[in-house]
C-alpha cells in the first residue's frame, strides 16, 4: 500500500485578477501558507500557464516549474477540462460552448474541434517535461442532449456516438502514450463518458487503451445516485487522479436529479464545500489506500454557499486529517510463530 499524497487544490475555481490570485506565483504563495502541498494547473488560464510555449520549450516547463517549487509546492498535474470538451460538441450546443475556445474558431466546428485536439497533444507533451504522469480532461460530449430521451433513440445511434469519439480520441490517447502521461477523464454530467457503463463502452472502443483513465470525483455520483464507494472496487485499477469535492443530495416532492432548471443554491443535488456534504471520505480514502492508490488528493471547491477562501483553508486540513499513513506490518505479528514449509505441512497433518 501507499500513502496518498497531498493535500492539493485544482487552482480553476481561485484565480482572479486580484491578488494573491492572479498569478502562478503569488496563488502559489497562497496555497502554501493554507497547508498546501500541491497544485493542480489549469492549462487554459495564461496567468498560470502557456500550454504550447510548455510543450514546445523544455526551459520554459522546468521555469514554471521552478515557480510552483519555490514556494514549497509540486505541480500534481495539468488540466484541459475546457479543451477537452470542445473535442466533441453537439452542434445544439456550439454557441454555449464557443466560449471555451479561441475567437478565430468561433462560428467554425470543425476549425474548433482541430484546436482543441491539438491543446490536448500540448499538454501530453507540456506533462512529459513537468515530469507529470497523469492528465485531467473531459471527454465532450456527442450524445448529451439523448441521455434521457424523448422520442427514443434510433437503433444505432450510440453506436456511432462512440465510434465517432473513440475516433476522435484514440490519436490523441496515443501522444499521451508516447509521452508516458495517463489521460484521466473526469466522469461528469453532461459528458459522453458519464457513468461506468459509458466508460466501458468507450474503453471498447478505444481497444482498452492503457491511457484511457479515470479522474476520481465522488461529488458527481452523489448527484447521480449512482454507489461511488462500489465504484471503485469496480475500477481502481484505472483511478490515476483523485479530485476531493462533496455534495449532497436531498429529494423533495417538487424535484430530484434534473434540478428542476434551478439555481445551484436551489437544486436537490448541490455540491458543497468540504465535510459540508453527505460524501463518506473516511470510506473513500481507505480504499484508495487499500488498492494502492499511488496519486495526490486534490481539493476542488464548488460550494453555492460557502466563500472559496474559507472552503480551502478548511479543505487542506479536511484531506491532511482523512490520508492515512499506511501500516507496514500486520496488527497481529506479535503473535506470530513462524514457520517453514515442513512446519505448514505438520500443521495439515501432511
Amino acid at each position: 500500500m501507499t500513502t496518498i499524497k497531498g493535500p492539493a487544490i485544482f487552482l480553476a475555481q481561485f484565480m482572479s485578477d486580484v491578488a494573491p490570485f492572479n498569478s502562478l506565483s503569488s496563488i502559489c504563495q497562497w496555497a502554501a501558507g493554507l497547508g498546501f502541498k500541491g497544485v493542480q494547473i489549469p492549462t487554459w488560464d495564461s496567468r498560470c500557464i502557456d500550454l504550447q510555449k510548455a510543450a514546445e520549450s523544455k526551459t520554459y516547463a522546468d521555469e514554471i516549474k521552478g515557480i510552483v517549487q519555490a514556494a514549497g509546492l509540486e505541480i500534481t498535474e495539468l488540466s484541459t477540462h475546457l479543451q477537452g470538451q470542445l473535442v466533441a460538441v453537439h452542434p445544439a450546443y456550439d454557441s454555449l460552448f464557443d466560449g471555451f475556445a479561441p475567437e478565430n474558431t468561433r462560428g467554425n466546428s470543425k476549425a474548433r474541434t482541430e484546436w482543441a485536439i491539438q491543446q490536448l497533444k500540448y499538454a501530453a507533451k507540456a506533462s512529459q517535461h513537468l515530469g507529470l504522469n497523469a492528465h485531467a480532461t473531459f471527454s465532450g460530449s456527442l450524445l448529451w442532449h439523448t441521455v434521457y430521451p424523448w422520442p427514443q433513440r434510433p437503433e444505432g445511434l450510440v453506436e456511432t456516438a462512440f465510434t465517432e469519439l473513440a475516433k476522435r480520441w484514440l490519436p490523441i490517447l496515443n501522444v499521451f502514450d508516447d509521452c508516458g502521461t495517463d489521460l484521466c477523464y473526469e466522469i461528469h454530467p453532461g459528458e459522453d463518458l458519464h457513468d461506468g457503463i459509458t466508460y466501458e463502452m468507450f474503453l471498447e472502443k478505444v481497444n482498452q487503451h492503457k491511457r484511457a483513465c479515470l479522474l476520481y470525483d465522488p461529488s458527481h455520483f452523489v448527484l447521480q445516485c449512482l454507489d461511488y464507494k462500489t465504484y471503485i472496487d469496480h475500477y481502481h485499477e484505472r483511478i490515476k487522479m483523485f479530485h476531493v469535492k462533496d455534495a449532497e443530495f436531498n429529494p423533495t416532492g417538487k424535484q430530484g436529479v434534473y434540478g428542476g432548471y434551478q439555481s445551484w443554491i436551489n437544486r436537490a443535488g448541490r455540491f458543497r464545500s468540504l465535510g459540508d456534504g453527505q460524501v463518506d471520505f473516511k470510506s473513500i480514502f481507505s480504499k484508495l489506500a487499500a488498492y494502492d492508490y499511488k496519486g495526490w488528493a486534490v481539493l476542488e471547491w464548488e460550494c453555492c454557499i460557502k466563500h472559496p477562501e474559507d472552503g480551502a483553508r478548511e479543505g487542506a486540513q479536511f484531506i491532511k486529517e482523512h490520508i492515512i499513513r499506511v501500516t507496514e506490518k500486520a496488527f497481529d505479528d506479535f503473535a506470530g510463530t513462524g514457520a517453514n514449509e515442513n512446519f505448514n505441512k505438520k500443521i495439515l497433518g501432511l
